[in-house]
């Protein structure tokens, strides 16, 4: 018994490169080999709940009857837009330079004859080229005779119409002559006082006042407004606003200080900038200047002679004290001289009584003064 035969069967096949391409190449394919996947429809009676999605489940064959929802075989039937799916994009186009064109974005959404610039260059005025030469000519005198006619009656026209409607009395409505009408009544009583049997009536335009204001309201059209989007405005690259600029720009509300016609209500701030007193310049005359200055001298000066009278009494009051003193000095000095012998008391006489009356008098007042003073030092003595 061999090895071979003890052991089970292999589970896996084996699979040998060169083996597989040698069947390859003969036609006859080995297990393991490459093999493509045919999609096809399952069979007749077995098709529950099984919908053909693209056109590999059709095969080569049309549709199939018993599935019940539409189907295009090959494509056939389908509707044109069915897998085209609405864009807003914008195929790119470049222009003589090989640049990309962004016009069509500025234009999307316009009308073909809408005048769209989309760049600068559009704005700078073209150069004049031999092809339009021709078209520069000045025209003939004929044709000078001919627009000059059409501007001059045109222009006729919109002052006639002006001074008509300026006119107290229009010329277009001139009072029309008068009518005479024959008047026969069908009874012929006393129909008139007169007792004429016919009367004649003139008939007269009535006058139209020329002032008075329209009797019925005239519905104004209002003017349409801009398509959308509007067209795109060039402008130049963004800038931060700094305040002055903000302030230049800003206008003020036209406001007037006599009219007010629908009673709003003005604050005064708006007012006064609409009166213009902002734009007027203060003006301070220079006698203000002079006339102060004339103020401070006048003040110096008295406040110089106030302080001059002040040093004036404290020399003065000086000058008193120190002549106080030298009285007492002396009244001393003589009492001095009679209580050593030197100087008899009744040489002098009445004049010596008259002093001693006066030192007795300045004595009691010192005394007076020491005393008020020691009372104020008793009651303050931090002050002392």
């Amino acid at each position: 018994m061999s090895l071979s035969s003890l052991l089970p069967n292999p589970t896996n096949s084996i699979w040998d490169r060169d083996d597989a391409k040698s069947a390859i190449a003969k036609g006859t394919p080995q297990l393991g080999a490459l093999v493509t996947a045919k999609i096809a429809a399952p069979p007749y009676g077995q098709r529950k709940d099984w919908v053909p999605r693209s056109e590999a489940d059709f095969g080569d064959g049309g549709a199939f009857p018993e599935i019940h929802v539409a189907q295009y075989p090959l494509g056939m039937g389908a509707p044109a837009n069915a897998n085209k799916k609405k864009s807003n994009n914008l195929p790119v186009r470049l222009d003589e330079k090989g640049k990309i064109k962004y016009d069509a974005i500025a234009r999307q959404g316009h009308g073909k004859d809408k005048i769209v610039y989309s760049s600068i260059s559009q704005l700078l005025p073209a150069e004049v080229l031999s092809e339009d030469a021709d078209e520069l000519q000045r025209p003939d005198a004929e044709t000078t005779a001919e627009t000059t006619e059409e501007t001059r009656r045109a222009l006729e026209m919109l002052t006639n119409q002006k001074i008509a409607a300026a006119m107290p009395v229009r010329h277009a409505e001139r009072a029309a002559p008068a009518k005479y009408i024959r008047y026969t009544p069908l009874q012929q009583g006393d129909a008139f006082n007169s007792g004429a049997k016919q009367r004649i009536i003139r008939m007269v335009e009535a006058q139209v006042d020329p002032m008075e204001p329209p009797k019925f309201r005239i519905n104004k059209k209002i003017p349409r407004g801009p398509p959308s989007p509007p067209a795109p405005v060039l402008h130049s690259p963004s800038r931060k606003v700094t305040v002055k600029e903000q302030k230049e720009w800003k206008i003020p509300p036209c406001i007037s200080n006599w009219k007010n016609a629908k009673g709003y209500t003005i604050p005064l701030d708006k007012r006064l900038a609409a009166d213009g007193r902002g734009l007027q310049q203060n003006h301070i005359n220079e006698r203000f200047a002079k006339m102060s200055e004339a103020l401070y001298i006048a003040d110096r000066k008295a406040r110089e002679a106030v302080e001059a009278r002040a040093q004036l009494e404290k020399k003065l009051a000086q000058k008193e004290k120190e002549k106080k003193e030298d009285m007492l000095r002396m009244m001393a000095a003589r009492a001095r001289e009679e209580r050593a012998g030197l100087r008899n008391p009744n040489e002098e006489g009445s004049s010596s009584t008259a002093e001693a009356r006066e030192r007795n008098d300045l004595r009691a007042e010192r005394h007076r003064e020491r005393q008020r003073e020691r009372n104020l030092a008793r009651a303050a003595p931090d002050k002392r």
